[in-house]
């Protein structure tokens, strides 16, 4: 245990280096994280802690999923949700099956590996770029879309992964209904879940005016939630996201009046879940860079990785593009700027490696989802995440001040 402690604190230490240069850089900080970590795994520095999918799962999607969730107003949220719903659950399924599609025909990968593949990298991660967002003070519509479509397709991806993967495990041929029933019980189940954490968590709070207790309340929400939807098979990234949503508005988007948290609490709970995804990101990005060392990308071979990263590039293009070219002549249409910043913006992250951890050793070409999915996660993080600014300032999304 206290070999554990001290590695957690050294790694905390590095990131909080990592966190103050990067600001002076302008450059988010994440992105910083990757490339020490990487620089740290080339100069053999050993970490002893690598990346697992119960670290993903159970420590660290929790609070960056109930951190983005209680900050979005649902008002606001409603107003785009036809784009929204349209991008994450569509968007998803074009770019899954094109990747899929790609690993096959290029790569010949066979079927079942590469819808596994396709499936857990359709899950954008744009923590990245909304880190950035935050820096430079970006807001309104654009950084709602991003935020609000990344959330609602990770639960999606996540639900479609354990679908497909149960298909692969059982060589069940999947009907219409079967996967119909599936999809709703993982995930209107996780979201009733998130429900009805939350709803007891409102009730616990309204006894009480101790901040202390209204932020361990809010704390037990987000992780029972999602612990509590993976103990009975539902989806726990809809559960967190539901309960972070109805907790958020009930307690830290409504007025003081209607507002279930005490005046106190209100700021403390912002501040502590900021903390949280500071130190959960912290954590997540600096191990990815560290965990490079364990990879042997010499598995797929330059040309391989560079496909893949293409195909997972076209995948999102086409998930962005033509579906938001339906809405062009309607109250939700976006503008082809941020259609850009949507594109771009879509970066992998850790649910991508979460869900490839998970999966099972004796899975046919394992270690090549492994692979490629790092690959991916750091082209996106590193490559997008860096030349993100420089497109802003292209296509003038920036805020005057920040330009």
């Amino acid at each position: 245990m206290d070999l554990f402690l001290t590695r957690m604190i050294t790694m905390l230490g590095v990131a909080i280096l990592v966190a103050i240069i990067a600001r002076r850089l302008h450059l988010p900080y994440t992105v910083g994280l990757v490339l020490t970590g990487i620089g740290l795994a080339i100069a053999q520095v050993q970490a002893g802690t690598f990346l697992s999918h119960e670290f993903i799962f159970d420590l660290i999607l929790p609070p960056l999923l109930f951190e983005a969730a209680i900050s979005m107003q649902w008002k606001a949220l409603r107003l785009d949700m036809l784009p929204i719903f349209i991008l994450s659950t569509f968007g998803v399924l074009i770019s899954a099956a094109l990747v899929a599609a790609g690993m096959v025909q290029l790569l010949h990968w066979p079927l079942k590996s590469a819808l596994i593949f396709g499936v857990l990298i359709a899950a954008t991660d744009p923590i990245a770029v909304i880190a950035m967002f935050k820096d430079i003070g970006v807001k309104g519509r654009l950084r709602l879309l991003i935020e609000s479509e990344s959330l609602f397709n990770d639960g999606v991806a996540a639900v479609l992964f354990a679908l497909v993967l149960g298909w692969v495990d059982h060589a069940a041929a999947m009907t219409a209904a079967s996967v119909a029933h599936v999809l709703i019980l993982m995930a209107g189940g996780g979201i009733a879940m998130g429900l009805v954490c939350a709803a007891v968590a409102i009730m616990l709070i309204g006894r009480t005016t101790d901040y202390l207790i209204e932020t361990t309340v809010t704390t037990v929400a987000a992780y029972g939630s999602f612990l509590l939807a993976e103990h009975f098979h539902l989806s726990g990234v809809m559960a967190t996201v539901a309960a972070g949503l109805l907790l958020g508005n009930r307690g830290l988007l409504s007025s003081q009046e209607s507002s279930i948290l005490s005046a106190i609490g209100r700021n403390f709970v912002v501040t502590f879940w900021d903390f949280a995804a500071f130190i959960a990101n912290s954590l997540v990005f600096l191990l990815i860079g560290l965990s490079v060392s364990r990879i042997s990308f010499a598995a797929l071979g330059l040309a391989a990785v560079s496909c893949t990263i293409g195909l997972v590039l076209i995948g999102r293009a086409l998930s962005v593009y033509p579906l938001c070219f339906l809405l062009r002549q309607s109250k939700w249409a976006i503008p082809i700027r941020e259609q850009h910043v949507l594109w771009w913006g879509g970066l992998r992250g850790a649910l991508a490696l979460a869900l490839a951890l998970a999966l099972p050793r004796s899975l046919d070409y394992r270690n090549q989802i492994l692979v490629a999915a790092f690959a991916v996660v750091i082209f996106s993080v590193v490559a997008q995440g860096l030349t993100m600014p420089w497109l802003l300032r292209r296509l003038r999304l920036l805020p005057v001040s920040a330009r």
